[in-house]
């Protein structure tokens, strides 16, 4: 994690990370204000909070109350030498925790993070830069070196060794300005290893990576984030702002643009034949409902990008809208060259459909059997490890027969019911069944495995379309008992679909020729990395072809201006937008940072702000009380808001009250309330309800963006995209 620090005044500092600003100050007797803790306290308290931490994750997944835990430490400090202490930790709880969960709980407090970097001894390196954003990838350094003695270590998938792989990955990012850090390891079975890296800059940019060893997993974090911004994936239904907006491209220099059409048709030359089919088989699309979110330039129409038809090799132009509604990030990717892209993009393509399939249809697959397991020692070891931590592992043929390469891999938890189905696809069946148990613990701990779903009996309920939403998403969604049954629909199959890349990618294209379907191909180097993503209609969606006309992200065009600029809207203008969210039969639990596409920091309102409060604060604005006191009792029921917030609705739940009753005079009422809740809150409960104060917690803001700096980091992270390939264009 990249800590900046900014020097205050006198001997006050400030720490920034993330979305969070930590200030430090030392005690007047060492010459500071004595305004906030210093350095070495927040790292004392650091190591208390992250014991109570892990004690509350271990409480937490038993259902044990933490109301009579309480945690202490104090530092003993050895007279000769003031950096030789003992943290000494002490934790007091209630006499009806029994023995087995007291030594839980003491187990749970060894294994806190900051004790365990301290106890290993970090290293420190100091050292001058010249510039600190232009060392692009420090924070990778000592892992993704290549081997000081020329050592080349190949891997099952991959054409170059993994450590030319990391070299030439880690040097495109540099060039492209991404300062990458890693931010997490997890390794809590033999041979399972995965990690979280991220942009330092704007860390909503960020994946997971997995592999057999740590090399392996870096290389695949570091080719999820080069696939994703080849693909502008990390901005998708983000507002790209007004600049870029209006600019020579959008997305791609190749894109191309097409005007609506006066009776919003479908402009001639967008998609084909087979994918109007598909996508507009009733005449419900709309050229409107295909104007792009990340631009939302409606006058200049729907921006498309070519892709290019396998079947014939014609170009096709495909919304970027559809694409960013319908695929999410399925059938993207990166490779040490285009082939292996390829191989990659539609061994994902299957995971995910063959997954659906098996899921949706309740289908029972054939186990593994352990002879064929023996023949993958390193897998088999991580298998075992998960069992000897007490999740029993079921290893399935998920090839239908021998039909795709794909292998599943489900992990039963006993201590609370739960099943996690991991599946993973690849022409071998060795990396398909790596990629499986990889993918189930990515990002993972033991106790994170607390909180996977029961499987059930209901079919509606594993067959809703959200439920392969969550699947696609984290593997967290529900699956049939009927999976479990030894009276399985296939018998299984030892297939193998492996060969060079380029024979493996023509194998996986020939399955889906096979099935009749075209396929969509784009091919994106222009940042100079072999990066591609593969479009299949019906067939590679992960969101419902509905969705275009009834929950397209670009609903957000129809309320972005006027929400960013609320505070400089008059009340015809508030009453239009307020009205207009009325009659959109939007849920109110729907978060506005989601509807209109911006970053706002989490730890503010706007981070919080749902289209119910938001109403609220207009219905304010208007001085409809009694529009607003409706919504405030809702918010209050239902809120999960911060504590401060809650007690703002509580006291204006209140004042309305009052206000709306005329036998009620608030004066005679202010005295206590302002007891109960502060005179500052309720100056500004007051002021919402006497128009004095308008949209209190919201900061003014409006299309250029201002004060909104997570969204304005994500944007700069794309202009360094966007200017990359500005360059290459003219090239």
């Amino acid at each position: 994690m990249e800590i900046k620090v900014n020097f205050l005044d006198n001997l006050r500092l400030e720490a920034k990370f993330d979305d969070f600003t930590v200030t430090t100050d030392q005690p007047i007797r060492y010459k500071g204000d004595g305004s906030a803790p210093s350095p070495f306290d927040y790292f004392l308290a650091s190591s208390a909070l992250c014991a109570a931490y892990f004690v509350k994750v271990y409480c937490k997944a038993r259902d044990i109350s933490t109301d009579n835990i309480h945690l202490s430490q104090n530092n003993i400090v050895d007279p000769e030498d003031r950096y030789n202490q003992i943290f000494q930790i002490q934790v007091e709880l209630p006499d009806d925790i029994s023995d087995k969960d007291r030594q839980g709980i003491l187990r749970s407090i060894d294994r806190c993070t900051v004790k365990k970097v301290v106890q290993t001894g970090p290293e420190f390196k100091i050292e001058t830069v010249e510039n600190l954003d232009s060392d692009a990838n420090a924070m990778l350094m000592g892992q993704s070196d290549v081997s000081s003695d020329g050592a080349s270590t190949f891997i099952l998938g991959k054409d170059l060794p993994v450590e030319q792989t990391i070299a030439n990955m880690t040097g495109m990012l540099a060039d492209l300005g991404m300062k990458i850090e890693i931010s997490s390891w997890r390794n809590i079975v033999p041979n399972v290893w995965s990690l979280h890296i991220r942009d330092a800059v704007s860390p909503m940019c960020f994946t997971n990576g997995k592999g057999a060893s740590k090399e392996s997993a870096l290389c695949s974090a570091l080719g999820e984030f080069i696939e994703r911004l080849n693909n502008n994936f990390f901005y998708n239904d983000q507002f790209f702002g007004t600049d870029i907006a209006n600019s020579e491209f959008v997305h791609y220099p190749n894109e191309k643009w097409f005007p609506l059409t006066e009776d919003d048709a479908l402009p001639s030359g967008i998609l084909d034949d087979y994918c109007l089919d598909i996508y507009n088989p009733d005449e419900e699309l709309f050229g409107s409902h295909l104007i792009d979110t990340n631009s939302g330039n409606k006058e200049r129409g729907i921006c498309t990008i070519p892709y290019t038809r396998q079947s014939d090799g014609e170009t096709v132009y495909i919304p970027s809208n559809l694409i960013e509604n319908l695929f999410l990030s399925n059938g993207m990717s990166a490779g040490n060259n285009l082939q292996e892209a390829h191989v990659q993009c539609l061994s994902e393509i299957f995971e995910r459909a063959v997954k659906r399939e098996i899921i949706q249809d309740e289908i029972v697959l054939p186990d593994v059997p352990m002879h064929v397991l023996e023949k993958y020692p390193s897998i088999l070891a991580g298998i075992k490890g998960l069992e000897e931590q007490g999740f029993p592992i079921v290893v399935k043929d998920a090839s239908l027969g021998g039909q795709f390469p794909v292998m599943c891999v489900t992990l039963m938890n006993p201590k609370t019911g739960g099943v996690f189905a991991s599946f993973g696809a690849h022409p071998s069946l060795e990396v398909a069944l790596e990629r499986s148990l990889t993918e189930l613990l990515q990002g993972r701990s033991f106790e994170g495995l607390n909180d996977v779903p029961k499987p059930t009996f209901n079919s509606m309920a594993v067959s809703e379309p959200e439920n392969f939403v969550e699947h696609f998403i984290d593997s967290t969604g529900v699956i049939s008992w009927r999976f479990f049954s030894d009276k399985h629909d296939y018998e299984f199959c030892e297939w193998d679909f492996s060969g060079t890349s380029e024979e493996e990618a023509n194998s996986l294209f020939g399955i889906l020729k096979d099935l009749e379907k075209e396929v969509y191909v784009a091919e994106l180097t222009d940042l100079g990395a072999s990066a591609c993503r593969i479009l299949v209609p019906d067939y590679s969606e992960i969101y419902p072809v509905e969705d275009l006309v009834w929950d397209n992200t670009n609903k957000a065009l129809d309320y972005r201006e006027d929400i960013l600029n609320l505070h400089s809207l008059n009340d015809k203008q508030l009453a239009m937008l307020v009205s207009r969210l009325e009659e959109s039969q939007l849920d109110n639990y729907t978060d506005v940072p989601t509807l209109i596409g911006i970053v706002f920091d989490d730890n503010t309102v706007w981070g919080q702000l749902t289209i119910m409060e938001l109403k609220i604060l207009i219905y304010l604005a208007l001085g409809a009380h009694e529009d607003a006191m409706e919504l405030v009792g809702e918010f209050l029921q239902f809120n999960d808001n911060t504590v401060q917030r809650g007690l703002f609705y509580q006291a204006m739940n209140a004042v309305l009250e009052v206000t709306l009753d005329e036998e009620l005079k608030l004066d005679d009422f202010i005295h206590n309330f302002s007891r109960m809740f502060g005179k500052d809150l309720m100056d500004n409960v007051v002021g919402s309800v006497t128009g004095e104060v308008r949209f209190y917690g919201l900061t003014k803001t409006s299309m250029q963006l201002e004060g909104i700096e997570p969204h304005l980091r994500l944007i700069e992270s794309y202009k360094k995209l966007h200017q990359a390939r500005k360059e290459n264009a003219v090239k």
